[in-house]
């Protein structure tokens, strides 16, 4: 008798609770970044502060988010994924909360300095924890946790909006209160097979050394990588940090009323977008014709769309329209990205997802700090136009550093996950009690 030996399909959806408490709390973790877009405006009214002070609040957040993530794989490695994901949650709510009470725009950038360091804790461990845990693969990994981060980034400029018509510091608060609901979640649901001693110290002992998220930048893979992952996100950071005033200003010019609410409509449908194509057509893409393709297409395509916002800086539609068709880019960009950098080296996860979120968020801290300077001394479309040569020097980096790049979106094997999972358990030690 013949007997069906045939595996199940993996399935997205088919995955530990764990898995879904840890995506739940990046999706909430990614919120704190677009629900600020909305009130940039309003803070620079409410506390007499300049656009190019109030971005800082994304530098602050992100530079500081970008420094710490080069430690995590080490402090993850000597206290285990649990308590560094409920450290870097604890600490998201303290300064989210402190921020909403703060009195000056010089005491939210510190405030948010604090939250970027939770953040770093959190995310560059959730992102290593994730591809160790799920079901289906690193691919399947990859596109949960990118479908995290569109989905935090479509819903916080929207709670952002709604909260910011009530009040500049509502979104702040929003967000300690749902990242209190994160860290209950994960405290509740994640659960690690427990570890004799001995096995936990074993674990300790293969666990990256402090400056090992350094050192993986001498692999040529990952470091081109991480040289486009600077590029690129220093033109996503100021599309997103930058475009609230540009918004506005084309919006007042043109007779209409504005406000946070309408901002956050607009980055809703920039984060619905960023969300939809990072996880039903980047996995498309990569698949039919390949993760560099996908990266040299999608690169050029978002440059040219930061050009023709620079372009059409005074038009209302123009704006709304390109912001909205920039998330469909960055939504497969972001997912291509992240499995291209998962597939480049035999590094340890865990390493590679600290190195590339590092420079990652560096990229992105820069942005915001130039574009308030820059747009106030050349005028209103030079950022954009500077984020598009920025993302051209990533296609650049991409296409002279090919030679190291030609094996990643290769097939893998059907024993792919054994290897994750043992991951998962090296980089989990400590966290049985």
């Amino acid at each position: 008798m013949l007997t069906n030996t045939t595996e199940p399909r993996p399935s997205l959806f088919r995955q530990p609770t764990a898995v879904w408490a840890i995506a739940f709390a990046c999706a909430i973790s990614f919120m704190g970044i677009g629900l600020v877009d909305p009130i940039l405006p309003k803070i620079s009214a409410a506390l007499d502060a300049t656009p190019s002070e109030t971005m800082l609040l994304f530098t602050s957040y992100l530079f500081v988010t970008g420094i710490a993530m080069f430690f995590t794989s080490w402090v993850s490695g000597r206290i285990g994924v649990k308590w560094t994901l409920i450290a870097g949650l604890t600490l998201i709510v303290v300064f989210a909360g402190l921020a909403g009470l703060a009195g000056s725009v010089d005491a939210i950038i510190g405030f948010r300095a604090g939250w970027g360091l939770g953040n770093a804790l959190f995310l560059s461990t959730a992102l290593a924890a994730i591809v160790g845990a799920a079901s289906g693969g690193s691919r399947q990994a990859i596109v949960l946790y990118e479908a995290a981060l569109g989905i935090g980034m479509a819903i916080g400029p929207l709670v952002g909006g709604a909260l910011g018509e009530i009040t500049w510091r509502g979104p702040f608060f929003g967000t300690a209160i749902l990242m209190a609901i994160a860290l209950v979640a994960i405290l509740v649901l994640l659960r690690f097979p427990k570890q004799s001693a001995a096995e936990r110290a074993a674990a300790r002992a293969a666990a990256p050394s402090v400056t090992a998220s350094f050192r993986a930048l001498r692999h040529p893979a990952l470091l081109a990588l991480s040289l486009v992952a600077v590029c690129y996100n220093f033109g996503f950071f100021t599309l997103l940090a930058y475009s609230p005033y540009p918004v506005e200003a084309a919006a007042q010019a043109a007779g209409m009323e504005f406000g946070a609410h309408e901002l956050g409509l607009v980055f809703f449908g920039w984060g619905l977008a960023l969300a939809l194509t990072s996880v039903v057509v980047a996995p498309v893409l990569t698949r039919r014709i390949g993760l560099r393709p996908v990266l040299f297409a999608t690169l050029a395509l978002f440059a040219v769309c930061l050009g023709l916002l620079g372009v059409f800086v005074a038009s209302l539609p123009a704006l709304v329209s390109l912001v909205i068709v920039s998330g469909l880019l960055l939504g497969v960009m972001n997912t291509a990205l992240t499995e291209a950098v998962m597939e480049a080296t035999d590094l340890p996860r865990s390493v590679a997802s600290s190195t590339y979120s590092g420079v990652r968020f560096i990229g992105g801290a820069i942005a915001p700090a130039v574009a308030g300077p820059v747009a106030a001394a050349l005028g209103v479309p030079v950022p954009y136009w500077m984020g598009a040569a920025a993302v051209v020097v990533a296609i650049l980096v991409l296409a002279l550093m090919g030679k190291h790049l030609a094996h990643i979106g290769a097939e893998r094997g059907a024993n792919e996950l054994q290897p994750e999972l043992a991951e998962a358990q090296v980089i989990g030690a400590g966290d049985a009690s």
